[in-house]
């Protein structure tokens, strides 16, 4: 039997949705219904109503999105605007506000204010491009030519 994990794909889409309503009728989180997650993203649950996903934003495997502080004995309003891509085990610190068509590179630590628009990386994170043109879910516009051009190189139209 070849069982392919694209067979499976119709599950995740379920746990995502029954997630997806326990943060937010449960929680009292603010995830705009065309948002996607890993179901190892993590976020903030000891201040719920301090997270906001805007539409068309993917949150990758371990990204972890924090709206308190108790060292500093602050509970504030994390956001993550539209058409975002928050990349593997990045951290978003509470108060941040990511803009939109923004990506955050994998394993970034966001400690202030992401302008739209921008890709960041690092710890702490960093600008190191503007003005780019990202799509839903943050992709980059030509993604899918270079996508189609590699798969033509391998043979795996």
């Amino acid at each position: 039997m070849n069982l392919r994990l694209a067979h499976f794909a119709w599950l995740r889409r379920v746990i995502i949705s029954i997630m997806r309503t326990v943060y937010v009728k449960g929680f009292g989180m603010d995830l705009h219904p065309t948002c996607q997650f890993s179901l190892s993203a993590r976020f903030d649950k000891t201040n719920p109503r301090g997270v906001h996903v805007g539409a068309h934003t993917y949150i990758a495997f371990d990204a972890v999105i924090l709206t308190h502080d108790l060292t500093r004995g602050v509970r504030l309003h994390t956001r993550v605007g539209s058409n975002c891509f928050i990349g593997a085990r990045s951290i978003i610190l509470p108060g941040v506000r990511v803009g939109d068509n923004a990506i955050v590179g994998a394993g970034a630590v966001v400690n202030r204010d992401v302008p739209a628009r921008t890709i960041v990386a690092g710890n702490p994170a960093k600008v190191i491009r503007e003005d780019i043109d990202a799509g839903r879910y943050g992709r980059l516009a030509g993604a899918d030519e270079v996508q189609r051009r590699q798969a033509a190189e391998n043979g795996l139209d």
